[in-house]
């Protein structure tokens, strides 16, 4: 099976204690959140650009000043021949209105979600996008000093995929 190999970026938008999250409607009719972001088309001049784009189809804000990469996610899926490596940037300043019209149909709703409503809404999320979040969320390290998670993809179906971490 030939490998595909996709460069996904994700922003971590915060007001307050609340983080901005976008509701993803995915095939099988299922939904998960996540932080805004999606894939760098090759015509963008930078993951950055591509990063403002995204976040700006799918939730109407305009990002204004980056603060630094926060973490870097490679996950490998053997099973269905594919290799995903996001980047995940602080956005530090964002203009507009909060407003979802994303071109792909993916992202259906948008909102800030405070504290006591983040498990929750993240609980149904992909390990690899959940688990290195809600490290950040629990240390808050800057943009100057990244991390990288990786994982292994198990599975054949969205139904069925398992995610282990490896070191």
């Amino acid at each position: 099976m030939e490998e595909h190999r996709f460069r996904v970026a994700g922003a971590v938008v915060v007001d307050g204690d609340r983080l901005l999250l976008v509701r993803n409607l995915r095939r099988n009719g299922s939904h998960d959140w996540s932080t805004p972001g999606g894939v760098i088309d090759p015509e963008d001049p930078s993951v950055l650009h591509g990063l403002a784009r995204e976040v700006e189809e799918e939730t109407g804000l305009r990002v204004t000043a980056w603060g630094g990469l926060l973490y870097e996610v490679t996950a490998t899926s053997l099973d269905l021949g594919w290799v995903m490596h996001c980047e995940v940037h602080l956005a530090r300043g964002v203009d507009g209105t909060l407003t979802v019209d994303d071109p792909d149909g993916i992202v259906d709703h948008a909102a800030y979600v405070g504290p006591e409503d983040l498990d929750a809404h993240l609980e149904g999320c992909f390990p690899w996008v959940r688990e290195p979040l809600a490290e950040w969320l629990l240390e808050r390290w800057s943009g100057d000093a990244p991390r990288a998670f990786r994982y292994e993809v198990r599975g054949r179906s969205l139904d069925s995929l398992t995610a282990v971490r490896v070191p």
